[in-house]
């Protein structure tokens, strides 16, 4: 094995896309028709590319996030690839303005991209430079639809994949459309199979409560964010009362707020953002708050990078497959038989395809 002791970063290279989907994901607060990705990568000197995405949910970030993650790199420009010491330094930079919200979707990218350069440098895979090695990873399907009738079809889709779990949203409407979707899914994927749901924090805590007394009789493997993410209070209410697991942590901020979470058991599992819990160095402090909790730890969306850090999560249990990334991946990440196959290739495995890239592409920050 060859490694390069030590890179340095030249630029940062971003580029913002909005993806149009094949299949709208539907949630309790509205339909998403396209996937709104930021790409970052970190050039060096030594010439070995580092590469992460953000997911921004809307278009309207895309040309600020774009942007500010460009300034970071001009910030940056010079500095050694070292995660944990510029993560430090960004920390410390931005420490009165807070890093929330886009400024930590910014570095959580380049800490991606950093860490990614790093293992390509020492010529290893992500979770085998962290310590493990490439290995398979139980996934989920995540649906993107709600009503009965499109959430049985997309289960009988994903059935081929050979899942033995499933997630589906609810929270649109009543508790009645609630039953009929899940009971329409669990038809399909029978009662062998775990079922998930996720009600993307469109409930109050007592109407919340109400509903779980009810879910609790459907033999569900978890729920998933009942209500206001940072009602970390009102969520452990919520757990103390129900009987099914409690899922959280999609959209905690970094390890601080999931320390805060934890704290007032909040939750029965958690469930890790790459993005949001402040990147690879993020996750791997989340994880030890995890694994001291003894809390199980599923991953959320970036199924390419989440799945080599799940294979050094002590606690960690499922990976969430929501195919968005692949169209413009020329190695999408492996399912068969139900499990995700981390890559073995150097890095974090991601390979853009610069062809669908440049179909998708609408904005670009302009070279420094």
């Amino acid at each position: 094995m060859n490694c390069i002791p030590q890179l340095t970063i030249r630029t940062i290279r971003v580029r913002g896309l909005n993806l149009q989907l094949a299949r709208p994901i539907e949630t309790a607060s509205g339909v998403m028709n396209t996937a709104p990705l930021l790409l970052v990568d970190l050039v060096t000197n030594e010439g070995i590319l580092g590469c992460s995405y953000l997911r921004c949910y809307t278009p309207l970030v895309l040309q600020p996030l774009v942007q500010l993650v460009a300034t970071c790199g001009e910030v940056l420009s010079g500095q050694t690839v070292a995660p944990i010491t510029i993560g430090q330094k960004l920390q410390q930079q931005f420490r009165l303005l807070g890093t929330q919200g886009l400024l930590g979707m910014a570095l959580a990218g380049i800490d991606m991209a950093l860490w990614d350069a790093r293992a390509k440098a020492c010529d290893l895979p992500l979770v085998t430079l962290l310590g493990g090695e490439p290995t398979v990873i139980p996934a989920y399907g995540s649906l993107r639809r709600m009503g009965p009738e499109g959430v049985a079809q997309e289960a009988e889709e994903l059935l081929v994949l050979g899942f033995s779990a499933f997630k589906v949203k609810i929270g649109h409407g009543d508790l009645a459309a609630d039953l009929a979707t899940i009971r329409a899914v669990r038809q399909v994927i029978g009662q062998d199979k775990h079922l998930m749901v996720d009600y993307n924090q469109s409930l109050s805590v007592p109407e919340a409560s109400r509903r779980l007394r009810v879910l609790d009789e459907e033999g569900l493997y978890w729920i998933e964010e009942p209500t206001r993410a940072d009602d970390f209070e009102g969520h452990a209410r919520i757990a103390q009362t129900a009987r099914t697991a409690i899922q959280l942590g999609e959209n905690w901020w970094g390890p601080h707020e999931m320390a805060r979470s934890i704290a007032v058991h909040a939750c029965d599992q958690a469930m890790l953002d790459v993005m949001k819990i402040g990147g690879v160095s993020g996750w791997l402090r989340a994880a030890a708050l995890a694994e001291a909790a003894g809390l199980p730890v599923s991953s959320h969306l970036f199924p390419e990078v989440s799945a080599h850090l799940l294979g050094v999560t002590p606690t960690g249990l499922w990976l969430e497959y929501l195919n968005i990334a692949s169209l413009i991946l020329m190695e999408p990440l492996r399912i068969q038989d139900g499990l995700a196959t981390i890559p073995d290739r150097p890095g974090n495995g991601l390979v853009w395809d610069e062809k669908a890239v440049k179909r998708w592409l609408v904005y670009e920050a302009p070279p420094p």
